[in-house]
């Protein structure tokens, strides 16, 4: 993916070697540096969106002036690609030396992920964005590929089964972030908010037949708040992909492959 900026194109800011620079020589402001201003984007991010992100913003949230975040950072881009790279050190990933089931680590870095996008509902369009090659979307990545060849499936099928679950978690995660955002936004809890929404789509005359097709489905699904309803359709949907993903080596009649103790294996980024 390659992306123009201004007199020329950029490939990714881990590409150009500009995340080891400390400042651009001699005379930087004093007190900051690169962690510093990529912690202070990941808030200003969290707490008011990526619409209406700048510099000049960055810049007032630190109290020193814009060309000041520019001794370290060419552009707002590198400064956004750092900022994903950093919420992506949030992960908790499962040890890849441990001795357990596949299905274990593959739930775990499914519920992993969901957090990230849920936590920063700015992600999901910068992860469509950029390249997303900093070191620790790499390790998630790593661990996500050693976890999949575990499963026993073909070679040919191991990026369509990536795909399968961590597309659906990137679809979940992102659409409950921005749920609760906007319910933030109107300061509604998530359940107010679920309530007012469907109270007001009940009284459209186009929408209430569908709403009534969709009661059954709704009492069905059970859950007394809003986060207990995605809990337990994301548990369910994690709990289809993982019975897809059996019944394919089950009809394949593969095996999943023995992990050698203590040989950690191979993975590189998709």
């Amino acid at each position: 993916m390659v992306r123009s900026a201004g007199r020329g194109t950029r490939t990714s800011v881990w590409l150009e070697d500009k995340t080891r620079r400390g400042g651009r020589g001699g005379g930087q402001p004093s007190g900051l540096d690169r962690d510093r201003i990529t912690a202070a984007t990941v808030r200003l991010l969290d707490a008011e969106g990526l619409a209406k992100f700048s510099m000049r913003r960055l810049a007032a949230e630190l109290n020193v002036t814009a060309m000041s975040v520019y001794w370290y950072v060419d552009t707002k881009d590198d400064l956004l690609e750092l900022a994903l790279d950093a919420a992506f050190g949030e992960l908790t990933l499962p040890d890849p030396e441990a001795d357990e089931d596949w299905r274990v680590p593959l739930r775990t870095l499914a519920r992993e992920y969901r957090g990230l996008l849920v936590r920063h509902p700015w992600l999901s369009p910068l992860i469509g964005t950029y390249v997303n090659i900093g070191p620790n979307s790499l390790a998630f990545s790593r661990m996500v590929q050693r976890i999949i060849r575990r499963t026993g499936l073909p070679a040919h099928g191991l990026v369509a089964a990536i795909s399968a679950v961590f597309q659906f978690v990137y679809g979940f995660g992102t659409i409950e972030g921005h749920f609760i955002a906007r319910s933030a936004a109107f300061g509604m809890t998530p359940d107010d908010y679920f309530q007012h929404a469907m109270s007001t789509v009940t009284q459209s005359p186009e929408a209430a037949d569908i709403v009534q097709e969709s009661a059954q489905l709704m009492e069905a699904r059970g859950g007394d708040t809003v986060e207990e309803m995605w809990e337990r359709d994301f548990e369910f949907a994690l709990d289809l992909l993982v019975a897809g993903i059996e019944a394919m080596v089950e009809r394949k009649g593969l095996t999943p492959p023995p992990a050698p103790p203590g040989q950690a294996e191979p993975g590189n980024h998709p």
